[in-house]
């Protein structure tokens, strides 16, 4: 008998990678959808006619004790939630909802259904916030710095308390800043090598940034949702930190990504304090032995061929739009 997955945040870069890796793997896969929201299906128009779509919503458990019922997942990822920090500014209680009891209404919907249902909570490296330990392990504590690193803290806690107090299998992965050609455009990455293509079709003459010290631990999204799927494959629940070991700055960032098109950042970089948080987070970087060593689980993209093969799909992506 085949698995059976759910994936909220199906529609999303990781739900999108997920799915193919699932289906590989033999998996029926059900993607949940907001009903009333504009979905955009473009990270899975290859695969839509391979998984099924269903109706739901964080905010409502009765959807989810719904869709559980419905459709007998032997697995749930739950990937959904209000993902952009500087949004989370803005809009601190529509996070709250999705990224922090959103997750109580799919563990609690588990709880009632099937016990049994094995569970994944995508946590975050926002989480570590102003950190308190260089690099970030599973025992560094916690000292979030947007309302999305708090409501993924709330997330975080209470996939650990479920797993405690009713024998979960939830477990949750401590995931680093990932990305990918798929990754939306309010990303700071991918902000970077989408304005590098259009300033190299000459339909942009600058690029707009805040932070260019900032340093982040980048990965290949690709590989990290490898990393999701081996969690639910151990014997006992856990909790892992996903990242690559190795940190580079927004401005290493800009420099790869313009240099991959022949183009000298320095003349078409700009800064702007209004893409400037109000608390930043100066340094993250994951130590991910425990990943590699428990789950087998290992990277097989680098920062500067991450950074490359997402130049080449924007490049290639804008001059379609053109012709």
């Amino acid at each position: 008998m085949a698995k059976r997955a759910l994936i909220t945040g199906v529609t999303g870069q990781d739900g999108s990678y997920l799915a193919e890796l699932l289906l590989e793997e033999g998996y029926e896969v059900f993607g949940m959808v907001r009903r009333s929201s504009t979905v955009n299906f473009e990270r899975i128009a290859h695969i839509q006619d391979r998984i099924t779509l269903v109706a739901g919503d964080l905010i409502d458990e009765v959807s989810m004790i719904n869709i559980l019922r419905d459709h007998r997942p032997t697995e749930v990822y739950n990937l959904a939630a209000q993902s952009f920090v500087q949004t989370s500014w803005s809009q601190p209680m529509l996070t709250g909802e999705t990224t922090a009891l959103g997750v109580t209404r799919v563990l609690d919907a588990i709880r009632t259904v099937d016990p049994d249902i094995r569970f994944y909570q995508a946590s975050s490296s926002e989480m570590f916030g102003k950190v308190l330990e260089v690099p970030q392990r599973e025992e560094t504590p916690f000292y979030p710095r947007s309302p999305y690193g708090v409501a993924k803290v709330y997330g975080h806690w209470i996939t650990v308390n479920y797993r405690e107090s009713y024998g979960l299998h939830a477990s949750s992965g401590i995931l680093f800043n990932h990305e990918s050609p798929r990754r939306g455009l309010e990303f700071v990455t991918r902000k970077v090598t989408n304005g590098v293509a259009r300033i190299k079709a000459g339909l942009d003459s600058s690029l707009a940034l805040g932070n260019l010290d900032a340093q982040r631990d980048w990965g290949y999204a690709a590989d990290y949702v490898r990393a999701m799927w081996l969690m639910l494959q151990q014997d006992a629940p856990d909790d892992y930190v996903v990242a690559t070991g190795h940190t580079h700055s927004v401005k290493e960032l800009v420099q790869l990504a313009f240099s991959a098109a022949d183009l000298d950042w320095e003349r078409y970089v700009t800064i702007d304090e209004r893409f400037l948080r109000p608390a930043e987070v100066d340094l993250l970087v994951g130590d991910p032995a425990k990943a590699e060593k428990t789950l087998g689980w290992r990277r097989d993209v680098d920062f500067a061929t991450l950074v490359q093969m997402m130049v080449e799909a924007d490049v290639a992506q804008v001059r379609a739009e053109l012709d």
